[in-house]
Parts: C-alpha cells; structure tokens; sequence
C-alpha cells in the first residue's frame, strides 16, 4: 500500500491535479494511472530479468567457444617471430663491444661459482675490461658528493653538516632547474648555469682562450657526445659513404658506433716503437687508401691514448690539425683522460688550446668537437652519466640540427650535470671545503713510489706474457693512465 500510495501522488502530480476534489473525477483517474505504472515496472523487471539470464548464459558459451580456440591452438606450433636474427636491424648485429663482450661474461659465471664455493686456483676476478673506479676501491670526491646530495634532496640545505660552499654551488645549480628541482628536464643542451661554468673551466685551463657556454653542449658520458656527432656526420652511399678515421689500438666504442651507424671504418696505426706515438705520415697513408672505397671525412683522436696511455706533444697536435686543415676533416678530440698525466716528460695540451694559438686561418676553419666526462681523472664518477662537449666553427644551420637531434631524447641526466658542474667548478683556495678537496684527489693525480713499483711490475708482466703470445720483447711505457670512457 506504501508503493500504491507513492505512485498514487507523483501520477497526480504529473496529471496536474493539487489535491483530492480539484480535478472531478480524480481519484479514478489517479487509480487507473498508478495501475498502468505498476504494470509497466513489471514488464520492465521481467524484460530486465530475460536479457540477464540471456547474457550469462551467452558468456558461458563465449568462455567454451574462447576456452576450446585455446585448447585449439595450443595444439598448433607457435607462430614465427616478427624479431629475429634474419630480420633484426643489420647495423646492430654488426656491432661489436669488447669491452661488455663474451669474455666478461664468463668473468660473471665464474664470479657466481666463486660464491657457490666452487673451487678454484684464483679466490677473485679482477675486472680489467673497464675503467669503473669506485667498484675497484678508488673514494668518491666529500665535495662532489656532497653537493648532489643537496641538489637531490634541498631540505639539507638547512643541516650544519654541509659546508657553505657546497650550499652554494647547490643553490646556483638548483635556481637554474625548473621548479627548483633536480627532478625536472633542463634543456636538452644542458642546463644553462652549468654550460656557463663549463665555459669558465675550458677558458681557465687553456690560458684564457675564449670558449662560449653557446658550444657548450652537456650530455650522457662522453660517449653519448661522441655518437651524437657521429650520427650527424654519417651520409652518403657506396664510395661516398663517410669514412671515420680510428686508432688502431682504439676504444672499441668508436668501432661499435661506427657499425651501428654504417659508417666506414678507417684504421690508422699508433707507432708502437716511438710509445704508441702518432704519425701524421700514417694517417696520410690510411686517408690517401680509404679514399679508393669511401669518404672519409672525420678523424678521431684519443688523447690521452685509450688503451695505450700515450700523451702526445703539442707538435704532434699542431701537425694533425693541419693534416685536419689541409685535408678537410672533422676533428674529434676525445679528452676524457686529460687530468691523468703522470709522466713528468709530458704535458697535456688540449686540441682546441693548440688550434686556437696557429692562428685564424686555422681557429675559425677546422671544425672540432672535443669531449670530456666525469668519469675519469680525479673522480671516477662513471655512474652518475656525466659529460660535455665542445664544438666549434659549426655551421649555423647544422647547428640547429644537431639541438633537434638532442632534443629527441629530451636531456641527460640532470644529477649528472649536477656532477659535472663540480668537475669544472671544484674548491678554490680560501673556500672552507678545499684542504678536503685537495686530500680527496691528490692521491689519485700522484704517481707515488708505491704506484711506480706497481707500474713497472706491470709492465714487466705484459712484457713476459706478450712475448709468449705475440713473440714480442718489449712492452711500451705509460705516460698517462687510461681508463674506458
């Protein structure tokens, strides 16, 4: 009666009547209304009721029919791959990295067998595949710790723990991050106050020549810079297909870059006899032969040597940056390893100081991009994927390009900046952290007697197992210390 007496007002409500006796015949009326409305709903619940009853038992039958194709084909053999050797792309099956290659990976099965107990003659493995400093023992820098730690987490900007100039370097990092915060994209060449302190470094350590924050382009390790420019330089087919001009011994990053950007590789040879020298007499030889199957317009160059530790003399710069100059090549100038100089004979010079002091005719023609990391030197920070390079005597429109090709993978790691801001702008006298910065990093820049005696019995090793192999009999000196980029 409650539901009859509900339906009862809204059907008079909606048929216009205020109340009984305002309409004549308004109680029949509102009778056969609510009737009709009952009678309705009813039809609603029984159709409402069929089309359930009909859905589930259409979704048993579609769960037999689904269950039954399954059982169908799970008896059939698989499909083909879409991805396979024969159809993957062909330039990445050709890349080959020795460094990360089948011999480290054994290194890592008889690492695990180590730790399962398995017996052997030997209790460790020593990798020396790659130059990873800090997980063979070398300390991290307090400073430059210390200041990502600030970037990275700003409300210890207020502890005492921190001295005031890594409270500084943070804040200048942190005002030029969107929103304050290491976790934003900077822009894709870098953060702006930090290509800005790069600038500063390279004016510094080149005796004041003008070096411009525009140049400056911050990235991923050196490595990520290096193929970058490479995949910008790469064109042309058949025997126009750009040659790049590597030596042989070489970082097996370039020949790796070099295959997956179907480039051609054009081999010139360090001088084993004169400590893996440089002989512009070679690369004229292995240009003038290239020219036969290929364009070779870039030349690479590695100094301090890696894997060969050569430093070389400014004569022998000047006279590649003409070879550059004379035959219209592209200079790279990987630099990573500039601090780690330990032979008092030598002296590093940098590729753009040089060009820069032979004159106009040379600084504003010869095209050159160097490179530099926070890997290497004094910091040994590898995994914090550091880096910058500096290119000069760019075309303006290939300029453009190549922020258009930065700008697809968005920025390098804003931590990573963060550590390569501290590479270039570390403790000055007079500033509280600097006795520490100096009793952080002198160990690892000074070649001790301990470290002589370590070197020498090296080499006499090498020279032992070398003339077993290869029926050598002498193993060249290092003058500085390479580690992979």
């Amino acid at each position: 009666m409650h539901r009859f007496a509900v339906l009862a007002k809204q059907t008079a409500a909606s048929s216009g009547c205020k109340g009984p006796g305002s309409c004549r015949n308004g109680r029949r009326d509102v009778a056969l209304r609510c009737i009709a409305s009952l009678a309705a709903e009813k039809q609603h619940r029984q159709r409402f009721t069929q089309l359930t009853r009909s859905g589930r038992e259409g979704l048993v039958r579609w769960n037999s029919a689904a269950k039954a194709s399954a059982v169908k084909i799970s008896e059939k053999t698989s499909r083909e791959k879409i991805l396979t050797l024969e159809s993957m792309n062909p330039q990445v099956k050709a890349v080959e990295y020795a460094v990360r290659g089948p011999i480290v990976l054994k290194a890592g099965e008889i690492e695990k067998e180590l730790r399962k107990g398995i017996k052997k003659p030997f209790t460790e493995v020593i990798k020396a595949n790659i130059g990873d400093a800090h997980a063979m023992g070398q300390q991290p820098i307090t400073f430059l710790r210390q200041v990502v730690a600030l970037c990275t987490y700003p409300n210890l900007l207020d502890s005492p723990s921190f001295p005031e100039d890594s409270k500084k370097r943070a804040r200048r990092i942190l005002q030029g991050c969107g929103g304050n915060s290491l976790g934003s994209y900077s822009a894709s060449q870098g953060v702006n106050c930090i290509r800005e302190d790069v600038a500063a470094y390279i004016e510094r350590r080149d005796g004041g020549v003008p070096a411009d924050p525009d140049n400056i382009y911050l990235t991923t390790g050196a490595s990520d810079g290096i193929f970058t420019i490479l995949k910008i330089l790469v064109s042309g087919g058949g025997k126009s297909r750009t040659g790049v001009m590597i030596p042989i011994p070489q970082y097996p990053l370039y020949s790796a870059a070099i295959s997956e950007l179907d480039a051609i590789q054009v081999n010139y040879y360090l001088d084993e006899e004169n400590c893996w020298a440089l002989d512009v007499n070679e690369l004229r030889r292995s240009l003038n032969e290239a020219k036969a199957y290929c364009n070779p317009k870039v030349l690479c160059i590695i100094n301090p040597g890696n894997p060969t530790g050569q430093v070389q003399s400014r004569k022998c710069i000047e006279d590649v940056i003409h070879f550059a100059w004379e035959e219209q090549l592209f200079l790279l100038a990987d630099e990573v390893y500039q601090d780690n100089v330990y032979s008092e004979e030598c002296q590093f010079h940098s590729f753009k100081k040089v060009l820069y002091e032979m004159g106009p005719e040379y600084y504003n023609n010869v095209e050159l991009a160097s490179f530099h990391s926070t890997s290497k030197g004094y910091m040994g920070e590898c995994g914090y994927r550091g880096g910058y390079m500096e290119v000069i005597n760019l075309h303006p429109e290939i300029k453009g390009q190549l922020v258009k090709l930065l700008s697809v993978r968005l920025c390098p790691p804003v931590s990573g900046q963060a550590a390569m801001d501290i590479v270039v702008n570390p403790p000055v006298p007079g500033e509280e952290s600097y006795k520490q910065f100096i009793k952080d990093h002198q160990p690892t820049l000074t070649m001790t007697e301990s470290h002589h005696h370590l070197k020498n019995a090296i080499e006499r090793a090498f020279e032992r197992s070398f003339a077993v192999l290869f029926q050598m009999d002498k193993c060249s000196p290092h003058k500085g210390y390479s580690r992979h980029p």
